[in-house]
């Protein structure tokens, strides 16, 4: 089933957020920087974007959460992945490199 623009959307900060999780566990806050260092500060993402994709990722058994104490020893919500997560990961990376690719094939045609 073809996803809708909002969906494809969704799904790739969700391929993000289990990419960066793939690396460790890591806090809400952690995910963020880790994206944007990564992305050389190319993608921004917003808190309410990344919390949203925290939520649908823990509804799907793709990650599990644990409270733990950050760097500067605040209380923080810790999320890592699941053998799910991992699987959907694998899936997703699948999906989005047949959509770069197709992308690409218009965009930059041999």
């Amino acid at each position: 089933m073809p996803r809708d623009s909002n969906d494809l959307l969704h799904g790739t900060l969700d391929l993000l957020v289990l990419k960066t999780l793939s690396w460790g566990p890591m806090h809400g806050y952690g995910i963020t920087k880790w994206i944007e260092q990564a992305t050389k500060g190319e993608l921004e993402i917003l808190d309410s974007a990344l919390y949203k994709a925290l939520h649908r990722l823990e509804d799907a058994g793709a990650i599990d959460t644990e409270w733990g104490l950050s760097d500067n020893n605040r209380r923080a919500k810790y999320y890592s992945l699941t053998a799910r997560g991992r699987q959907l990961l694998r899936a997703e990376t699948a999906t989005w490199r047949r959509f770069v690719a197709a992308v690409s094939g218009i965009v930059e045609p041999a």
